[in-house]
C-alpha cells in the first residue's frame, strides 16, 4: 500500500502474469504487521465463519457471528449452497469505515469505525452492516470455484480463482449483490438510500448517456459514478424480472467459463432470452423511469467534463463563503468566495472527508495521521486553520475525532470521539485541544455532526442501537439525552444552527430533503425546492442572517446553492413525519423470505475462546508471478488470518547476470522490527573478469531486521524503512574454473535505507507535484572476504511547465570495493536501451519529464479500455568504469548515454484490471559495449508495481 514512486522496468512478457497478480492482490485492504503485540485475540468458532477479534470486543464479535450464522442459511438460495469457512478478522484501531473479503488468502476484515455520513452507507450498526454485505461475498467466492476457475486455482491456488473469477464476473456483480443482501434482510440497505444514486440520477439529469465500458472503468476527466450503483441496479432488476436465483444460474455459468470468452454476457442472454446489451439498457431505463420526477440539469449550467466539488459552505457574512473544493487537477483546498472571485486560503491536510466549521476567521476540521509503526491503527486529529493567513496546527493527537463543531464564542470545541471499544462519545475541547469535559452517554448512542446549542445542551443527529436515527438534544452536564424528531431508518443527519432555528437534512422517499425546525416549539417545516436550484438532493446547509445556502449533486461535482430566505417556501412536515425509505419498485426485496431477517437475530451465548497468534502461520494459497525487472520469479505464497507472517518458496531467473535461484523466505511481523529468514540455492552466477565471464553456483542462508516507519502527517507522506541482513554464503566455482578460482565461504551484511516523501496526489496528477524518493544500499562482508558494495538512489520530483506535468531528476552511484573476489548483484538502473553490466564504480544522472497527451475514454470489445495517453521524455547519463578489466590488466571506462522517449498508456483490461504499459524509444550516444549492435532500441515496459 501507498506506493508512491512507480519505476518501469523492460520485460517480454506482460499480460497474464499483470492480471493474475493484480487480481489476486488488487482488492486488498490488510496491512502487514499492522497490530501491535500486546493485543490479545478471541475468537468465536462456528461453520460458517471464525470471527476473530481484540479482548473486550466480544459483543461485536459475538453480533458478528449470529447474524452469519443465522444469516448465511436464509441467503444461500439465490447464490448456491456450497461453503467453506472464512475467517474474519475484527479491526478496531483504524478510522476508516470498510471491509473486504478476498482470495489468496481467504479472509475477511471489518474496519469497526462508521462514518459520520449516515446518507452514504447508511445508519444500521456498523458491525451489522459489515456482516450483512460482507459476509456475502464469502458465499460468492464459495461458489464461484467452478469449471475454469476451479482449473486456474488448481494450477495457481486461490489466486489462480481470483483471476478466473475477477475476469469472468464483473466486479458490478460482486459489489451489487452484496447491496442487495444489505437491503434485503434489513430495514434500510443502500438500495433504499437516495444518497446512493445521486451519481446517476445526476448524469441522467445532465443527459449524459455514456457507453457501459465508461461506466465500467471510469475517467480522469469526466465523473462517473462507482461500480456500487450501477450493480445494484442490475442485480435489483434481474431479480425483479427473472426471479430470485437469476444470478446464481448466471454467476456458476459465467465463472465456469461455459460460453466461452464473454460468459458472463453468454449466461445473462441464456437464462434472460435478452442480450446483455438490452438487459443492461432495460436495468438502467427501469431505475431511470424511477427518479423520472427529477428536474433536467439546464443546458446553460452543464459543464463538458467535471468541473470541482464545492462542499460544506459556510457564511463569513452575506456576501461572502468559505468552502471545501477539490478538482481532478488540484489538491483539496479550503476557498473564499466574494462574489465570483475564488481564494485560495490553504490546502487542505489529508483527511478522510471535506467536513469542517468555521466561526471568525477560524477553521477546525480532522485530518488523517497513520501510526508510526502499526498500520491497522491510524487517528482523526483534529486541525485548526486560521482563515487569514492559511497556517494551520494540530491540537490533538493519537485520537479519533469527527465532525468538530465551535462554541457561539469561538473558545470551545465540541466533537465525536470513537474509542477502539466501538463507544462514541462527545467530547469539549477548547482551542488549544485539551479536554474540557467528556459528555456522559448512558444510552450507547452514535453521534454525528454536533453542534452547541444555548447554554449547557448540545444538538446532534444520533443512532440508536438499532440503527435508527433522529435529532438528539443532550444536557452537556448529565448526558440526558431526548430527541428532538421521531426514531425511524430515515438517515439524517448535516444539521446546521441560527439561533433557535434548526436546519437538517434528512432523507424522505427517493429524495433527501431540507427541513428547519423552530426550537422554541419543535415544529418542523420542509423546504419545497425553489425551481432555480441545481444538483440532486439538499445537504451541508448553511445560514446566515438573510441566506441559506446548501449544496446539491450534479455531473459537474457538488455545487453550492444561494437563496434569500425570505424567497424560499416552506410547507408545515406534521407532528410525525416519519415517512418511508423507498424500494424503488423492486418487489422483490419483500417476496423473499429472507426479507428483514436481522430484526430476527437471536444474540445466542456462543463460546469465546482465545484464538492463537501462532495459528495456520504457514498458509500456502497461491502459486503468484512476480515481475520486477531484472529479476522475474515464481513464487509459491504463504499468509497467516491475522496478516504477521508471510512465507514464501520461489524460483527466480535475473536477466542482467542470466541466474536461477531457488529460495525459501519468511518474515513475521507482529514486533517492532520485521524478523526475516531465508535461504537460497543459485546456479550460474557470473562476474567479468579479464576479458571472460566466471561462473560459479552459491548457496546462501540470511536472516535479518526491518523498521517499517510511517511519518505522514499534515499535507506530507512521509516513510522511511531501514534495516540489515546477514547473509552467509558458499560459493563453488564451475568445473570450467576450479583451475583459477578455489570455492570459499563468506558472510556479509545487507544495510539498506530508504525515504520517501510526497504532496498529496490529484486524480489527473501523473506524479506528486513534490516528492523525493531515496535508497541507500551497503553490502559489505565481514568473513572470508573483504569485498563492498555501495548503491544509492535518488529520484525528486518537481512541477512541469503545466499542471499534470512533471520534471522528475534521477541519481545513482554504484561502487564495488577495490579487492573484491565475490560480486554481489547488481540492482543499478543503467541507462535506458543499454546492456547492463556490474562494473567497478557506475554514476548516473537522468532527467525525465511526464505529461499527459490525451483521455480517450475509449475501448473496445470489454477488453481493452485506454483512459489516458501520456509520454516521458527522457536523458539518462551513466559513467562506468573498472580496473583490471581486460585480459591485460588494464582498465575499462566509458559513458552510455541515451535519449527517447516513452509512451504510455494508462488502460484497463477486462473492465476492471488497471494496467499501465509502454514503448520505449532509446537512442544511444554511444557505444552499447556489453550488447548488441545498432544506436536505436525499442522496448516494451511495464511498471515495477501493479497497485
Amino acid at each position: 500500500m501507498n506506493h508512491l514512486f512507480t519505476g518501469y522496468k523492460t520485460l517480454q512478457k506482460l499480460i497474464l502474469p499483470a492480471l493474475l497478480l493484480s487480481a489476486t492482490l488488487s482488492s486488498k485492504a490488510q496491512v502487514f504487521g499492522g497490530n501491535p503485540p500486546s493485543i490479545k485475540w478471541k475468537q468465536v468458532n462456528t461453520p460458517p465463519a471464525r470471527v476473530i477479534f481484540p479482548a473486550g470486543l466480544d459483543s461485536a464479535g459475538l453480533r458478528v457471528a449470529n447474524i452469519v450464522q443465522q444469516m448465511n442459511g436464509l441467503i444461500r438460495p439465490t447464490i448456491g449452497f456450497k461453503q467453506k469457512q472464512i475467517s474474519i478478522v475484527l479491526q478496531n484501531q483504524t478510522t476508516v469505515a470498510n471491509g473486504y473479503v478476498g482470495l489468496a488468502p481467504f479472509r475477511s476484515e471489518f474496519f469497526l469505525t462508521p462514518e459520520q455520513n449516515s446518507f452514504d452507507i447508511g445508519s444500521l450498526p456498523w458491525p451489522q452492516q459489515l456482516a450483512i454485505h460482507e459476509y456475502r461475498h464469502v458465499q460468492q467466492y464459495n461458489n464461484f470455484n467452478v469449471g475454469l476457475s476451479r482449473l486456474l486455482r488448481i494450477i495457481f491456488g486461490e489466486g489462480g480463482q481470483a483471476l478466473g473469477n475477477d475476469l469472468a464476473v464483473p466486479n458490478w456483480f460482486f459489489e451489487g449483490d452484496a447491496v442487495f443482501n444489505e437491503t434485503l434482510v434489513s430495514e434500510q440497505g443502500r438500495g433504499r438510500l437516495p444518497y446512493f444514486f445521486t451519481g446517476y440520477r445526476a448524469l441522467w439529469a445532465a443527459d449524459k448517456n455514456y457507453s457501459y465500458m465508461k461506466l465500467r472503468n471510469g475517467s480522469y476527466r469526466d465523473y462517473v459514478p462507482d461500480h456500487y450503483p450501477l450493480g445494484y441496479m442490475m442485480v435489483a432488476y434481474g431479480r425483479e424480472k427473472y426471479g430470485s436465483e437469476l444470478w446464481k444460474n448466471v454467476t456458476h455459468d459465467a465463472a465456469a467459463y461455459r460460453g466461452g470468452f464473454y460468459p458472463f454476457q453468454w449466461a445473462v442472454k441464456k437464462y434472460t432470452g435478452e442480450s446483455f446489451k438490452t438487459f443492461s439498457t432495460n436495468g438502467f431505463a427501469y431505475f431511470k423511469q424511477q427518479f423520472a420526477e427529477d428536474n433536467p440539469q439546464p443546458v446553460a449550467e452543464r459543464k463538458k467534463h467535471f468541473d470541482a466539488n464545492r462542499q460544506y459552505p459556510a457564511f463569513v457574512n452575506d456576501s461572502t463563503l468559505i468552502y471545501a473544493k477539490n478538482t481532478y487537477d488540484h489538491l483539496p483546498a479550503f476557498v473564499v468566495k466574494t462574489g465570483s472571485k475564488e481564494v485560495k486560503i490553504s490546502t487542505r491536510s489529508y483527511s478522510l472527508d471535506s467536513y469542517f466549521d468555521y466561526h471568525n476567521g477560524k477553521i477546525i476540521y480532522t485530518s488523517y495521521r497513520p501510526d508510526l509503526r502499526w498500520g491497522y491503527r491510524n487517528y482523526s486529529e483534529l486541525m485548526l486553520l486560521d482563515a487569514k493567513t492559511g497556517q494551520e496546527h494540530r491540537i490533538t493527537s493519537k485520537a479519533k475525532y469527527f465532525s468538530p463543531a465551535f462554541s457561539a464564542d469561538g473558545q470551545s470545541i465540541v466533537a465525536v470521539r470513537v474509542d477502539p471499544s466501538g463507544v462514541s462519545r462527545l467530547h469539549i475541547l477548547d482551542t488549544a485541544g485539551k479536554l474540557q469535559q467528556e459528555i456522559p452517554n448512558p444510552r450507547g448512542l452514535f453521534y454525528t455532526y454536533p453542534k452547541f446549542y444555548g447554554d449547557g445542551k448540545l444538538l446532534s443527529a444520533a443512532r440508536n442501537k438499532e440503527g435508527k436515527m433522529g435529532i438528539a438534544l443532550t444536557e452537556i452536564a448529565t448526558g440526558k439525552t431526548d430527541y428532538l424528531t421521531p426514531l425511524s431508518f430515515r438517515p439524517i443527519g448535516f444539521i446546521a444552527l441560527k439561533k433557535d432555528t434548526l436546519y437538517f437534512t434528512q432523507t424522505d422517499g427517493k429524495n433527501d430533503r431540507l427541513f428547519v425546525m423552530m426550537l422554541n416549539d419543535r415544529s418542523v417545516h420542509e423546504m419545497l425546492p425553489p425551481g432555480n436550484d441545481s444538483g440532486i438532493g439538499y445537504y451541508q446547509p448553511a445560514v446566515s442572517d438573510n441566506k441559506l445556502a446548501w449544496v446539491g449533486f450534479t455531473a459537474d461535482g457538488y455545487r453550492i446553492n444561494q437563496a434569500n430566505k425570505k424567497d424560499l417556501k416552506w410547507i408545515a412536515a406534521g407532528g410525525d413525519y416519519a415517512r418511508y425509505l423507498p424500494d424503488l419498485g423492486i418487489t422483490a426485496l419483500k417476496k423473499d423470505s429472507a426479507a428483514n431477517l436481522v430484526t430476527g437475530i437471536v444474540d445466542k451465548p456462543l463460546p469465546v475462546t482465545n484464538y492463537s497468534k501462532a495459528h495456520g502461520l504457514f498458509n500456502f494459497h497461491s502459486i503468484i508471478p512476480n515481475i520486477s525487472d531484472p529479476n522475474y520469479s515464481f513464487a509459491i505464497t504463504g499468509e497467516n488470518v491475522l496478516n504477521t507472517f508471510q512465507s514464501e518458496l520461489s524460483f527466480d531467473y535475473n536477466t542482467n547476470e542470466g541466474y536461477k535461484q531457488f529460495g525459501f523466505d519468511a518474515i513475521y511481523g507482529a514486533l517492532f522490527p520485521y524478523i526475516s529468514a531465508g535461504a537460497d540455492y543459485t546456479l550460474d552466477r557470473r562476474s567479468f573478469y579479464k576479458g571472460q565471464y566466471v561462473y560459479w553456483n552459491e548457496t546462501a542462508v540470511h536472516g535479518g531486521l526491518r523498521v517499517p516507519l510511517n511519518f505522514s502527517e499534515g499535507k506530507r507522506l512521509t516513510s522511511i524503512t531501514f534495516g540489515s541482513d546477514l547473509y552467509f554464503n558458499s560459493i563453488n566455482f564451475q568445473q570450467a574454473y576450479k583451475s583459477s578460482f578455489a570455492d570459499r565461504s563468506y558472510s556479509y551484511l545487507n544495510n539498506y535505507f530508504s525515504f520517501s516523501n510526497q504532496t498529496q496526489q490529484a486524480q489527473k496528477n501523473i506524479y506528486p507535484r513534490f516528492a523525493q524518493s531515496i535508497g541507500v544500499n551497503y553490502k559489505s562482508a565481514i568473513s572470508g572476504s573483504g569485498a563492498t558494495q555501495l548503491l544509492t538512489t535518488g529520484s525528486f520530483y518537481f512541477p512541469g511547465l503545466f499542471v499534470n506535468h512533471n520534471f522528475v531528476i534521477s541519481l545513482a552511484h554504484q561502487q564495488k570495493g577495490k579487492d573484491n573476489v565475490i560480486s554481489f548483484s547488481n540492482d543499478f538502473p543503467f541507462s535506458k536501451g543499454y546492456t547492463a553490466e556490474n562494473l567497478d564504480n557506475m554514476n548516473k544522472i537522468g532527467l525525465t519529464y511526464h505529461m499527459p497527451i490525451a483521455y480517450p475514454d475509449a475501448g473496445f470489445g470489454n477488453l481493452f479500455y485506454l483512459l489516458r495517453l501520456r509520454t516521458a521524455l527522457f536523458f539518462d547519463y551513466t559513467h562506468a568504469s573498472a580496473s583490471n578489466f581486460f585480459t591485460d590488466g588494464s582498465s575499462f571506462k566509458q559513458n552510455f548515454r541515451s535519449v527517447g522517449g516513452t509512451l504510455y498508456f494508462d488502460t484497463k483490461f477486462f473492465n476492471q484490471n488497471s494496467i499501465t504499459f509502454g514503448i520505449r524509444y532509446s537512442r544511444l550516444l554511444d557505444e552499447d559495449f556489453f550488447g548488441g549492435t545498432g544506436r536505436n532500441r525499442i522496448e516494451l515496459v511495464l511498471p515495477v508495481t501493479f497497485f
